[in-house]
């Protein structure tokens, strides 16, 4: 395995779980916290920015309400995180403080990134704690986050983060040693994989799995979630959080866990933007001739070439560009509304004003505006 990238990296995220958070459901563990404190705190030392995204409202929540299981209704969850928030950010808030750094609570959810102005708002305000020595500690805020617009877990949101910041590198600690090529428990004949790239097919068949009763996640999030770091140009690395010094060790360049190096070019941070939607205000079906244009030729995406409308999305909204299978082509920021879309599919651009009474742009999603989604 080659040499840990988080030693030359400057702004890291690190994603904990619930199961590392709460010792795996009893209560949150303060001697757990304690130690990644005591490691972030070397870390900025060294001159590096850290944001700890973390799990373990919901299951913290739950011990403190005495539930022997995490609960599966909406409303009880979010009760449960209310709960759960309080002694998690008490817990940190204490870890950090031995170390004379202030903490930050910073609560999202999947609306807060959708929206660009949200978007550009959290952006600033998590530059600025760092730039201040701040540490933001995040969590989804699933005291008031429903399933429609959830990030779904916390790998998830890690990656998100980490393009949000143009974070370097994103750890994610998790109660395994690493990614094996099949299941250890059922495989005695797997392997760790030591070093990968983000995106590979391959990964996504060796992750196939659930996650644990405590967490939302399994490997598979994992892996997705180091897919969606790579298009802002971070490395991820997956190690096991129960090991001594993993950070520090980490940042000394010692190969720990496994590591998955991004080889595309980062995009523009608008293009991050609309690339990390989970939520899509509607499809547009791309016949052949428009596919081929915007894929290889590097074209905007004209009326003339989209032969069906999906949803009810509003102008400036971001919808996916799929083929006749319903496979993601593109995405991108739409410049008509559905009803309008409807109205002019098919047509040259040179018809749209006598049918719509007007044109406000020529095409319907400008390249600007769009992510070609590999495949």
């Amino acid at each position: 395995m080659s040499s840990s990238l988080i030693q030359t990296a400057h702004r890291i995220v690190v994603k904990v779980g619930s199961s590392l958070v709460t010792n795996d459901g009893k209560g949150l563990d303060a001697v757990a916290l304690a130690r990644w404190a005591s490691e972030i705190a070397e870390l900025m030392k060294q001159g590096k920015q850290v944001v700890l995204v973390s799990s373990g409202a919901v299951a913290e929540g739950v011990a403190r309400l005495g539930w022997s299981q995490k609960p599966t209704a909406i409303h009880e969850k979010q009760a449960a995180a209310a709960v759960g928030q309080m002694g998690l950010c008490e817990a940190y808030e204490k870890a950090f403080r031995q170390h004379g750094l202030n903490t930050a609570q910073v609560l999202l959810t999947h609306e807060d990134l959708s929206d660009r102005t949200r978007y550009l708002n959290a952006r600033s305000t998590l530059l600025t704690l760092l730039n201040l020595g701040v540490i933001p500690i995040i969590n989804e805020n699933d005291t008031v986050v429903t399933a429609e617009i959830k990030f779904g877990d916390n790998d998830t949101l890690g990656a998100l983060v980490t393009n949000l910041i143009e974070g370097d590198a994103l750890i994610i600690l998790t109660d395994q040693i690493g990614l094996f090529t099949a299941d250890p428990r059922k495989d005695p004949a797997a392997t760790l994989v030591r070093d990968a790239t983000a995106g590979d097919p391959q990964l996504e068949i060796m992750a196939g799995g659930a996650g644990s009763s405590v967490g939302t996640g399994g490997m598979y999030t994992k892996i997705i979630a180091a897919k969606r770091a790579a298009r802002s140009g971070a490395a991820t690395i997956i190690a096991c959080g129960r090991e001594a010094n993993v950070l520090t060790r980490l940042a000394a360049g010692e190969a720990i866990g496994t590591q998955l190096v991004a080889n595309t070019t980062p995009l523009h941070a608008k293009k991050q933007w609309i690339a990390d939607h989970l939520q899509l205000a509607g499809k547009v079906v791309l016949d052949t001739g428009a596919i081929r244009a915007v894929k290889q030729a590097g074209s905007s995406l004209l009326p003339i070439g989209v032969t069906a409308v999906e949803g009810d999305f509003l102008r400036g909204e971001v919808v996916s560009c799929v083929d006749g299978e319903g496979c993601e082509i593109a995405r991108g920021l739409i410049n008509y509304s559905a009803a309008e879309t409807r109205r002019i599919l098919r047509l040259p651009t040179g018809q749209i004003e006598a049918v719509l009474g007007y044109i406000d742009e020529p095409e319907l999603i400008h390249r600007d505006n769009m992510v070609v989604i590999a495949n």
